[in-house]
Protein backbone atom coordinates (compact mmCIF):
# COMPACT_ATOMS: atom_id res chain seq x y z
CA UNK A 1 0.00 0.00 0.00
CA UNK A 2 1.39 3.52 -0.96
CA UNK A 3 1.59 6.20 2.23
CA UNK A 4 -0.98 7.82 -0.12
CA UNK A 5 -3.55 5.23 0.01
CA UNK A 6 -3.90 6.37 3.55
CA UNK A 7 -6.53 8.51 4.35
CA UNK A 8 -5.31 12.43 3.89
CA UNK A 9 -6.36 14.72 6.31
CA UNK A 10 -7.60 17.97 5.32
CA UNK A 11 -6.23 21.46 6.16
CA UNK A 12 -7.41 22.35 9.68
CA UNK A 13 -7.97 25.74 10.96
CA UNK A 14 -7.87 27.25 14.54
CA UNK A 15 -4.75 24.81 15.94
CA UNK A 16 -3.21 28.21 17.65
CA UNK A 17 -6.31 30.76 17.33
CA UNK A 18 -8.08 31.60 14.27
CA UNK A 19 -7.18 31.54 10.65
CA UNK A 20 -5.46 35.31 11.12
CA UNK A 21 -2.78 33.88 13.33
CA UNK A 22 -0.96 32.21 10.65
CA UNK A 23 -2.25 34.85 7.68
CA UNK A 24 0.12 37.09 10.29
CA UNK A 25 3.53 35.30 10.48
CA UNK A 26 3.49 32.61 7.56
CA UNK A 27 2.46 35.59 5.06
CA UNK A 28 5.98 36.80 4.74
CA UNK A 29 6.77 33.21 3.57
CA UNK A 30 6.08 33.23 -0.57
CA UNK A 31 8.53 31.05 -1.65
CA UNK A 32 9.96 28.18 -0.64
CA UNK A 33 13.29 26.19 -1.82
CA UNK A 34 13.96 22.75 -0.99
CA UNK A 35 17.21 21.12 -0.61
CA UNK A 36 16.80 16.98 -1.70
CA UNK A 37 14.39 15.76 -3.52
CA UNK A 38 14.44 12.48 -1.85
CA UNK A 39 11.73 10.59 0.28
CA UNK A 40 11.10 13.45 2.62
CA UNK A 41 12.15 16.32 0.48
CA UNK A 42 9.28 15.73 -2.58
CA UNK A 43 6.54 15.12 0.30
CA UNK A 44 7.79 18.46 1.94
CA UNK A 45 7.32 19.94 -1.96
CA UNK A 46 3.59 18.35 -2.06
CA UNK A 47 2.45 19.98 0.78
CA UNK A 48 4.07 23.38 0.78
CA UNK A 49 2.52 23.59 -2.98
CA UNK A 50 -0.71 22.19 -2.57
CA UNK A 51 -0.57 24.62 0.82
CA UNK A 52 -0.35 27.69 -2.04
CA UNK A 53 3.63 28.25 -1.50
CA UNK A 54 5.66 28.43 -4.85
CA UNK A 55 8.44 25.74 -4.26
CA UNK A 56 11.79 25.17 -5.79
CA UNK A 57 12.53 22.09 -5.06
CA UNK A 58 17.19 21.01 -5.54
CA UNK A 59 18.62 18.05 -5.87
CA UNK A 60 21.93 17.13 -7.28
CA UNK A 61 20.68 14.46 -9.69
CA UNK A 62 18.12 15.74 -12.66
CA UNK A 63 16.72 11.92 -12.16
CA UNK A 64 16.20 12.08 -8.30
CA UNK A 65 14.38 15.77 -9.24
CA UNK A 66 12.34 13.80 -12.04
CA UNK A 67 11.13 10.91 -10.32
CA UNK A 68 10.29 13.53 -7.22
CA UNK A 69 7.96 15.33 -9.53
CA UNK A 70 6.33 12.56 -11.32
CA UNK A 71 5.62 10.94 -7.55
CA UNK A 72 4.35 13.83 -6.37
CA UNK A 73 1.95 14.25 -10.20
CA UNK A 74 1.23 10.65 -8.96
CA UNK A 75 -0.20 11.33 -5.62
CA UNK A 76 -1.94 14.40 -6.26
CA UNK A 77 -3.84 12.34 -8.79
CA UNK A 78 -5.08 9.82 -6.08
CA UNK A 79 -5.85 12.88 -3.61
CA UNK A 80 -8.22 14.17 -7.02
CA UNK A 81 -9.89 10.46 -7.04
CA UNK A 82 -10.37 10.62 -3.74
CA UNK A 83 -12.04 13.44 -3.39
CA UNK A 84 -9.18 15.43 -1.44
CA UNK A 85 -8.33 17.71 -4.03
CA UNK A 86 -9.97 19.13 -7.36
CA UNK A 87 -8.48 18.64 -10.47
CA UNK A 88 -7.73 22.42 -10.54
CA UNK A 89 -6.25 22.38 -7.09
CA UNK A 90 -3.94 19.74 -8.26
CA UNK A 91 -2.23 21.39 -11.05
CA UNK A 92 -2.41 24.65 -9.21
CA UNK A 93 -0.15 22.58 -7.02
CA UNK A 94 2.04 21.37 -10.11
CA UNK A 95 2.48 24.56 -11.33
CA UNK A 96 3.91 25.43 -8.42
CA UNK A 97 6.79 23.48 -8.06
CA UNK A 98 9.89 24.11 -9.71
CA UNK A 99 13.08 22.35 -9.90
CA UNK A 100 16.52 23.26 -10.08
CA UNK A 101 20.02 21.18 -9.75
CA UNK A 102 21.81 24.30 -8.53
CA UNK A 103 22.06 25.04 -5.33
CA UNK A 104 22.72 28.65 -4.78
CA UNK A 105 18.95 29.33 -7.29
CA UNK A 106 17.57 28.93 -4.04
CA UNK A 107 19.45 32.21 -2.51
CA UNK A 108 15.54 34.51 -3.21
CA UNK A 109 13.64 32.56 -1.65
CA UNK A 110 11.67 33.72 1.96
CA UNK A 111 12.50 29.68 3.75
CA UNK A 112 15.01 27.03 2.80
CA UNK A 113 14.16 23.92 3.97
CA UNK A 114 17.35 21.33 3.98
CA UNK A 115 16.01 17.85 3.69
CA UNK A 116 18.88 16.36 2.43
CA UNK A 117 20.98 13.03 4.13
CA UNK A 118 21.33 13.21 8.14
CA UNK A 119 25.00 13.79 8.02
CA UNK A 120 25.95 16.88 9.88
CA UNK A 121 28.81 17.17 7.23
CA UNK A 122 26.54 17.50 4.55
CA UNK A 123 24.05 19.58 5.83
CA UNK A 124 26.94 21.88 7.03
CA UNK A 125 28.40 22.24 3.28
CA UNK A 126 25.03 23.05 1.94
CA UNK A 127 24.55 25.57 4.21
CA UNK A 128 27.80 27.27 3.57
CA UNK A 129 27.22 27.09 0.11
CA UNK A 130 24.06 28.72 0.13
CA UNK A 131 24.45 31.63 3.00
CA UNK A 132 26.62 34.08 0.58
CA UNK A 133 23.40 33.90 -1.93
CA UNK A 134 20.78 34.65 0.65
CA UNK A 135 18.41 37.47 1.11
CA UNK A 136 19.10 38.95 4.36
CA UNK A 137 15.18 37.61 5.51
CA UNK A 138 15.29 34.46 4.98
CA UNK A 139 14.84 31.91 7.12
CA UNK A 140 17.16 28.79 7.42
CA UNK A 141 15.39 25.26 8.19
CA UNK A 142 16.70 21.64 8.49
CA UNK A 143 14.50 18.65 8.60
CA UNK A 144 17.06 16.94 10.71
CA UNK A 145 15.60 14.37 12.74
CA UNK A 146 18.59 14.17 15.70
CA UNK A 147 21.32 17.00 14.72
CA UNK A 148 22.04 19.93 16.87
CA UNK A 149 20.07 23.00 15.23
CA UNK A 150 22.25 25.23 17.81
CA UNK A 151 25.55 23.51 15.79
CA UNK A 152 24.16 24.02 12.50
CA UNK A 153 23.27 27.03 13.29
CA UNK A 154 26.21 28.37 14.02
CA UNK A 155 27.77 27.44 10.77
CA UNK A 156 25.65 30.27 8.88
CA UNK A 157 25.38 34.10 9.36
CA UNK A 158 22.26 33.38 10.68
CA UNK A 159 22.04 31.80 13.59
CA UNK A 160 19.02 33.61 14.68
CA UNK A 161 17.27 33.36 11.86
CA UNK A 162 17.81 29.19 11.88
CA UNK A 163 15.55 26.35 13.01
CA UNK A 164 14.92 22.75 13.30
CA UNK A 165 11.75 22.49 10.92
CA UNK A 166 11.29 18.30 11.44
CA UNK A 167 8.60 16.69 9.55
CA UNK A 168 7.14 12.97 9.64
CA UNK A 169 7.09 10.96 7.50
CA UNK A 170 4.85 10.17 5.08
CA UNK A 171 5.18 14.01 4.91
CA UNK A 172 1.53 14.38 3.23
CA UNK A 173 0.00 11.83 5.81
CA UNK A 174 1.02 12.48 8.73
CA UNK A 175 -0.26 15.75 11.32
CA UNK A 176 2.81 16.60 13.15
CA UNK A 177 5.88 18.76 12.55
CA UNK A 178 8.55 19.46 15.33
CA UNK A 179 9.83 22.71 15.77
CA UNK A 180 12.97 23.23 17.38
CA UNK A 181 14.99 26.42 18.25
CA UNK A 182 18.70 26.41 18.35
CA UNK A 183 20.13 28.61 21.56
CA UNK A 184 20.33 31.99 19.32
CA UNK A 185 17.00 31.53 17.14
CA UNK A 186 14.22 34.18 17.59
CA UNK A 187 11.16 34.77 18.47
CA UNK A 188 10.05 36.30 14.81
CA UNK A 189 11.53 33.19 13.45
CA UNK A 190 9.56 30.68 15.65
CA UNK A 191 6.41 32.54 15.02
CA UNK A 192 6.98 32.60 11.58
CA UNK A 193 7.60 29.06 11.48
CA UNK A 194 4.90 28.03 13.58
CA UNK A 195 2.49 30.07 11.33
CA UNK A 196 3.68 28.12 8.17
CA UNK A 197 3.09 24.79 9.64
CA UNK A 198 -1.12 26.06 10.54
CA UNK A 199 -1.12 27.20 7.26
CA UNK A 200 -0.26 23.70 6.16
CA UNK A 201 -2.47 22.29 8.13
CA UNK A 202 -0.70 20.34 10.27
CA UNK A 203 0.26 20.38 14.47
CA UNK A 204 3.35 21.75 15.67
CA UNK A 205 5.43 20.12 18.81
CA UNK A 206 7.82 22.31 20.08
CA UNK A 207 10.90 20.61 21.60
CA UNK A 208 14.49 21.81 22.94
CA UNK A 209 17.53 21.57 20.99
CA UNK A 210 18.87 17.87 22.80
CA UNK A 211 19.56 15.20 20.44
CA UNK A 212 17.02 13.73 18.43
CA UNK A 213 14.53 15.70 19.84
CA UNK A 214 11.02 14.50 21.01
CA UNK A 215 9.75 11.76 18.50
CA UNK A 216 13.31 9.92 18.20
CA UNK A 217 14.28 10.33 21.51
CA UNK A 218 11.43 8.14 21.98
CA UNK A 219 10.83 6.10 18.97
CA UNK A 220 14.41 5.25 17.82
CA UNK A 221 15.09 3.28 21.48
CA UNK A 222 11.72 0.94 21.01
CA UNK A 223 13.16 0.42 17.88
CA UNK A 224 16.66 -0.33 19.19
CA UNK A 225 15.56 -2.31 22.10
CA UNK A 226 13.72 -4.73 18.89
CA UNK A 227 16.64 -5.13 17.24
CA UNK A 228 18.29 -6.30 20.43
CA UNK A 229 15.15 -8.54 21.45
CA UNK A 230 15.78 -10.00 17.50
CA UNK A 231 19.49 -10.30 17.83
CA UNK A 232 19.04 -11.86 21.58
CA UNK A 233 16.67 -14.74 19.68
CA UNK A 234 14.18 -13.67 22.04
CA UNK A 235 11.89 -13.38 19.31
CA UNK A 236 12.22 -13.46 15.27
CA UNK A 237 10.89 -10.74 13.00
CA UNK A 238 7.59 -12.19 12.69
CA UNK A 239 6.88 -12.64 16.02
CA UNK A 240 8.57 -9.42 17.37
CA UNK A 241 5.92 -7.22 14.97
CA UNK A 242 3.07 -9.15 15.45
CA UNK A 243 3.65 -8.94 19.44
CA UNK A 244 3.48 -4.81 18.74
CA UNK A 245 0.84 -5.01 16.76
CA UNK A 246 -1.39 -6.91 18.51
CA UNK A 247 -0.35 -6.44 21.81
CA UNK A 248 -0.05 -2.65 21.72
CA UNK A 249 -2.23 -1.13 18.81
CA UNK A 250 0.88 -0.08 16.79
CA UNK A 251 -0.11 0.26 13.07
CA UNK A 252 3.50 -0.87 12.39
CA UNK A 253 5.78 -3.71 13.81
CA UNK A 254 9.15 -1.63 14.76
CA UNK A 255 11.27 -4.06 12.41
CA UNK A 256 9.22 -3.20 9.43
CA UNK A 257 8.63 0.63 10.61
CA UNK A 258 12.97 0.61 10.92
CA UNK A 259 12.73 -0.79 6.84
CA UNK A 260 10.39 2.25 6.28
CA UNK A 261 12.18 4.61 7.89
CA UNK A 262 15.86 3.56 6.38
CA UNK A 263 18.21 1.35 8.54
CA UNK A 264 20.98 3.78 8.19
CA UNK A 265 18.68 6.75 9.26
CA UNK A 266 17.70 4.98 12.38
CA UNK A 267 21.49 3.70 13.37
CA UNK A 268 22.44 7.94 12.13
CA UNK A 269 20.00 8.72 15.06
CA UNK A 270 21.32 5.96 17.76
CA UNK A 271 24.64 7.22 17.23
CA UNK A 272 23.45 10.78 17.99
CA UNK A 273 22.02 9.26 21.05
CA UNK A 274 24.37 7.89 22.33
CA UNK A 275 27.33 10.27 21.49
CA UNK A 276 25.71 13.25 22.95
CA UNK A 277 23.81 11.80 25.89
CA UNK A 278 26.97 9.30 26.41
CA UNK A 279 24.41 7.19 28.03
CA UNK A 280 24.92 3.28 27.57
CA UNK A 281 21.04 2.72 26.97
CA UNK A 282 21.17 4.35 23.71
CA UNK A 283 24.04 1.89 22.07
CA UNK A 284 22.96 0.87 18.93
CA UNK A 285 22.67 -3.29 18.90
CA UNK A 286 25.53 -4.61 16.69
CA UNK A 287 22.74 -6.27 14.44
CA UNK A 288 21.37 -2.37 13.05
CA UNK A 289 24.91 -2.19 12.60
CA UNK A 290 25.67 -5.15 10.76
CA UNK A 291 22.70 -4.85 8.08
CA UNK A 292 23.71 -1.41 7.84
CA UNK A 293 27.26 -2.55 6.42
CA UNK A 294 25.94 -5.44 4.21
CA UNK A 295 23.40 -2.65 2.50
CA UNK A 296 20.53 -3.88 3.57
CA UNK A 297 18.86 -0.56 4.63
CA UNK A 298 14.80 -1.71 4.08
CA UNK A 299 12.40 -0.81 1.79
CA UNK A 300 14.95 1.58 -0.36
CA UNK A 301 17.09 -1.10 -1.07
CA UNK A 302 14.50 -3.99 -1.00
CA UNK A 303 16.06 -5.89 2.13
CA UNK A 304 16.19 -4.79 5.58
CA UNK A 305 14.66 -6.92 8.66
CA UNK A 306 12.40 -8.02 5.65
CA UNK A 307 13.21 -8.97 1.81
CA UNK A 308 11.04 -6.79 -0.27
CA UNK A 309 11.74 -8.25 -4.11
CA UNK A 310 8.85 -10.76 -4.19
CA UNK A 311 5.48 -10.05 -4.46
CA UNK A 312 5.14 -10.16 -0.19
CA UNK A 313 7.69 -8.91 1.72
CA UNK A 314 9.39 -11.83 3.86
CA UNK A 315 11.12 -11.84 6.88
CA UNK A 316 15.14 -12.58 6.90
CA UNK A 317 15.45 -13.83 10.34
Amino acid sequence: MSFIDLPLPMPRRGAYGPQRFWKEYSMNVQTVGIVGAGQMGNGIAHVFAVAGYNVLLNDISQDSLDAAVALIAKNLDRQVQREKLTAQERDEALARISTTMTLTDLGPTDMIIEAATERETVKTAIFEDLVPHLKPNTILTSNTSSISITRLASRTDRPEKFMGFHFMNPVPVMQLVELIRGIATDDETYQTCLGVVERLGKTAASAEDFPAFIVNRILMPMINEAVYTLYEGVGNVSSIDSAMKLGTNHPMGPLELADFIGLDTCLAIMNVLHDGLADTKYRPCPLLTKYVEAGWLGRKTSRGFYDYRGEAPVPTR
